[in-house]
């Protein structure tokens, strides 16, 4: 049986609770330990999978499917921790099992309460976590979402205080994660927020043995550590300061110096030899010290909010250190390509463009006439799933001579449906967890840029859409446009188009699937590397003595 670890928040939201469990499964695993990760969400959506990204942030797909959590992503770049179905749950999902269940007859006409009903749903939950012979692991880390104090997150909390005695006589570790205000007018940090939320989760029953204290821009001073574990009954060496940090991947880094994983396996009574942090610090200091760099225009219809396309600028940041360059990814709102400005006036400067995914017609247009400019223009392009599909749009209005051609998402009237529907999803009327989600095998054709880039006759990546490309305009498009089908998929009655290319172009490339969801710091994705590789080479191309050291700022 693995050793528990429980982390909450107080305070604010957002307080960094989920990069506080990806880094102390990071020292974890440095130090020859086994982790596996999960999220506890309060919200009542059975997943994010339907949530706005403006709301939400981005849905971070998993191998089997699961639309879970940004924060998955965070334990997926960090640890080498199995992430699944089982490492995400919601309080719609538990009240959805519990009342299948009732429904069932399974509570034997006993009245279904939160306790002890919804309770054992959350602590089943966590304990399948590590249930099967292949998810052994020695620690297991448990996110609770929300903050102490918020009415949607008190099962989860009673749920963890029942599991800590369940365990008992084993030890538990519980981390609380908090905002420690600086207050301009007094000129110091304020620790009596931090105070009041463990006093509020005091108070449910559960002691915290860690607490980590979010500072912004200033340091923990000893006087505040000394307070905080007084009024807080935890001791002073436990007391961790978070000061913001960039990169966020220095992060751990900083929290391996105040002791943070001593502190946790002492907690749980356990021994492990020293961490190895030195592949990892040498990332950081790449990051922080690269050769060269290259802007790359991200078109998209989310940019307003960071957080819509997290695994893509966590990618691009790998990508960067794999060529020894930083990348500056700008976002531009693909909608200013239709209220007048010109593709070229926008995306001249840029070293290379690339479209995310995203769902609905807004801003469609625009992205077809960003696509436009970088096959005419011949600058290096990456498509990503709504990309690859825009891409196909375009050359088939421009190449082809198909004014109207257009997905069915967009024009259910288009003479020229060059994206469709998969045959799948025909008749699914629900919205929720019915995509083509998950892994899926893709065969790479000899001779092309994917092939290359992947070193591989085969790969497996992560998929999240409804629409395909229309095989019935593959030929024209071949012999008319120079498109290079480089990626697909066998299914029982056609080969599903997972990757395009341009045959006379120096770097055009777009993928059906999301390669961002498996690049991971010491191994960036392959299509990401390959692509900051092309706009490098085309800045060095067109910016003389660009092969030197780029000064950054």
């Amino acid at each position: 049986m693995p050793k528990y670890v429980f982390i909450t928040g107080g305070v604010v939201s957002s307080v960094g609770k989920g990069i506080a469990a990806a880094s102390l499964g990071l020292l974890l695993e440095a130090r020859g330990l086994k982790v596996a990760m999960m999220k506890l969400d309060p919200y009542i959506n059975v997943d994010p999978g339907t949530m706005n990204p403006f709301e939400h942030g981005e849905v971070f797909v998993t191998d089997d499917g699961a639309e879970t959590d940004l924060d998955l992503g965070h334990y997926q770049r960090f640890t080498h921790a199995k992430i699944s179905q089982k490492s995400n749950a919601t309080t719609g999902g538990i009240y959805h099992t519990v009342i299948e269940k009732e429904r069932r007859g399974e509570y034997l006409g006993k009245t279904v309460q939160v306790i002890p009903h919804i309770t054992d749903e959350i602590k089943r939950r966590i304990r399948m976590l590590t249930a099967e012979p292949e998810d052994d692991a020695d620690v297991a880390l448990i996110e609770v979402g929300g903050t102490v104090g918020d009415i949607e997150g008190l099962p989860f909390l009673e749920a963890i205080r029942q599991f800590n005695l369940d365990l008992y006589p084993q030890p538990c570790c519980n981390i609380h994660v908090t905002l420690v205000p600086f207050i301009e007018a007094a000129g110091e940090l304020k620790t009596k927020p931090t105070q009041h939320s463990v006093r509020a989760l005091r108070d449910i029953g559960i002691q915290p043995q860690v607490i980590i204290c979010r500072t912004g821009t200033h340091e923990l001073g000893p006087d505040q550590r000394r307070k905080i574990a007084m009024f807080c009954n935890v001791t002073e060496e436990a007391i961790i300061g978070a000061p913001d940090v960039s990169p966020v991947y220095a992060i751990p880094l900083n929290l391996k110096k105040q002791g943070y994983d001593d502190i946790v396996l002492h907690t749980l009574g356990m021994t492990a030899p020293e961490a190895d942090m030195k592949a990892w610090g040498a990332f950081v200091d790449k990051i922080r010290h690269p050769a060269h760099e290259v802007r790359i225009a991200a078109v998209g219809k989310y940019v307003e909010h960071e957080d819509a396309y997290k695994s893509i600028n966590e990618a691009f940041v790998h990508a960067g250190v794999a060529n020894d360059c930083k990348v500056r990814l700008e976002w531009v709102d693909s909608e200013v390509f239709e209220n007048g400005t010109l593709p070229k006036d926008k995306l001249a400067p840029f070293d290379g463009v690339v479209i995310g995914p995203g769902f609905g017609s807004r801003g469609i247009e625009g992205k077809i006439r960003a696509v436009n400019y970088v096959r005419t223009s011949r600058k290096p392009f990456f498509g990503i799933c709504l990309g690859m599909q825009i891409a196909v749009i375009e050359m088939s209005r421009n190449c082809l001579g198909l004014p109207r051609a257009n997905s069915t998402e967009f024009d259910t009237d288009t003479p020229d449906p060059v994206i469709c529907l998969l045959s799948e999803q025909r008749g699914v009327r629900e919205l929720g967890g019915t995509m083509r989600l998950g892994a899926y095998r893709c065969n790479l054709r000899e001779g092309t840029k994917a092939r290359e880039a992947y070193g591989s006759e085969s790969i497996d990546e992560r998929h999240r859409h409804r629409y395909e490309f229309n095989a019935a305009y593959q030929q024209r498009l071949e012999k008319e446009a120079g498109l290079v089908v480089s990626g697909v998929h066998p299914k029982s009655d056609h080969e599903l188009v997972e990757i395009i290319e341009l045959r006379d172009h120096p770097w055009f490339c777009a993928s059906q699937f999301h390669p961002e969801f498996t690049s991971m710091p010491l191994r960036p994705q392959p299509l990401f590397r390959a692509f900051v590789k092309a706009a490098l080479e085309f800045r060095k191309s067109r910016v003389p003595g660009e092969a030197t050291a780029v000064p950054i700022a």
